[in-house]
């Protein structure tokens, strides 16, 4: 498959090699290898690939240098109007504060995000994890928390909120009592412990794992550096 050439400014890489086999972007620079920025390949990442990959454009971003907003979007669109394969699948707060594509330095088509408050895991979170999984071959799920959540704050205050918003809380508990009051190592336990539920919750995703085609990780964001850091 023959891919068209991204767009970068010159002004900033020395200049661009476009890889034709695996339908993948490689920029590079006088430095040296930059980034592969997978279009319509991820079948060629392994799960640690992806996984690095995603922390590669973390680094990418937290230093300023991100190369996502470079691509040509144009031909992104065209090549994704039909078809998307995104190499990885971010489970995020919804938190305005956490804009998944920029803080991986990822563009269109390149991962594949589900966000509710408290990146909690439920059957609709599974469902469409297990189909990034199942159907558009997703190769890494990584579960983000991140500094300064407000719906593991509200679950370690417990009180009252109006709505269903206090609906949350049951799902956060667990990493609440497990950490206390400290918000850090509880937003930290929660992204751990979802990540576990994902894992055991969904014969799709366990059995990807178990066959070696998916990796599920947790991390945690920090917003003062930029950095995500990954949580063993």
């Amino acid at each position: 498959m023959v891919i068209a050439a991204s767009i970068y400014s010159t002004h900033r890489r020395g200049f661009l090699k476009t890889c034709a086999s695996g339908g993948s972007l490689v920029a590079a620079s006088a430095g040296g290898l930059i980034t592969s920025l997978p279009l319509r390949a991820q079948s060629v990442l392994t799960p640690d690939a992806a996984l690095a990959e995603l922390m590669a454009g973390n680094k990418r971003f937290a230093s300023g240098k991100g190369t996502a907003h470079q691509e040509d979007l144009a031909i992104l669109r065209e090549r994704t109007v039909d078809k998307q394969e995104p190499f990885a699948a971010i489970l995020a707060c919804a938190d305005s504060r956490v804009p998944v594509e920029i803080l991986f330095d990822q563009s269109i088509g390149h991962v594949f995000v589900a966000r509710v408050a408290g990146n909690i895991v439920s059957a609709e979170i599974i469902a469409s994890l297990e189909y990034g999984v199942a159907v558009l071959g997703t190769k890494a799920i990584l579960v983000l928390g991140h500094a300064g959540c407000g719906a593991v704050k509200a679950a370690i205050a417990g009180t009252d909120a109006p709505g269903q918003i206090s609906v949350l809380y049951s799902r956060l508990q667990p990493a609440v009592d497990k950490a206390g009051s400290n918000l850090e190592a509880a937003t930290k336990a929660n992204a751990k412990m979802q990540s576990a539920l994902l894992q055991k919750a969904s014969t799709v995703i366990s059995g990807a794992i178990k066959g070696d085609k998916l990796k599920v990780s947790a991390g945690y964001y920090d917003f003062a550096t930029g950095s995500v850091t990954l949580l063993t």
